[in-house]
């Protein structure tokens, strides 16, 4: 499963958010400087997750955003549905159940992928923000390329991180 840098940077957001949770509000600014973002990118990306009510901003002096509910009420799954669509690079589960009624030579082939697909979405659908908190941020004192291509891709992509061949 492959998640886009947009998906990434909303994520670090989030979980910076999460991290701030019950203590005011943390500025555009802040949320970019301890996660190395590019702060404009940044805006665009909070101001969608405002619109879908994930976040909310303050104005003023002390404005800035914070999580509307709970970290623990947050899910990995409704972020990445949010910035980058289905969770699965196979399709939606309508569309490969489809696929299975309609496409008997291929039948086996669409059914593994719903299972792929069916396997990725639950560990997504059960993850909160309050559980990656809890696990801590791996990478967090290292500002590199490294970080952003590895702490969060490892959580979703387990099989590119073991080495298995992946596509």
């Amino acid at each position: 499963m492959k998640i886009s840098q947009k998906g990434l940077y909303a994520l670090e957001a989030i979980m910076t958010l999460g991290h701030h949770y019950g203590s005011g509000t943390v500025k555009i600014r802040d949320i970019a400087m301890e996660n190395d973002l590019p702060e404009k990118f940044l805006e665009l990306i909070l101001l969608e997750m405002k619109n879908a009510r994930i976040v909310e901003s303050v104005r003023g002096a002390k404005g800035g955003y914070q999580l509307r509910r709970a970290p623990s009420d947050i899910y990995l799954s409704e972020v990445i549905r949010l910035v980058d669509g289905p969770l699965a690079p196979f399709g939606d589960a309508d569309q490969l159940r489809s696929l299975i009624a309609s496409d008997q030579d291929h039948r086996a082939l669409y059914e593994v992928f719903l299972k792929v697909r069916d396997s990725a979405a639950k560990i997504l659908e059960s993850t909160s923000v309050a559980d990656l908190i809890s696990r801590g941020r791996a990478g967090k004192t290292s500002k590199s390329k490294k970080k952003k291509d590895g702490a969060v891709l490892a959580i979703v992509d387990k099989d590119a991180a073991s080495g298995a061949k992946t596509k």
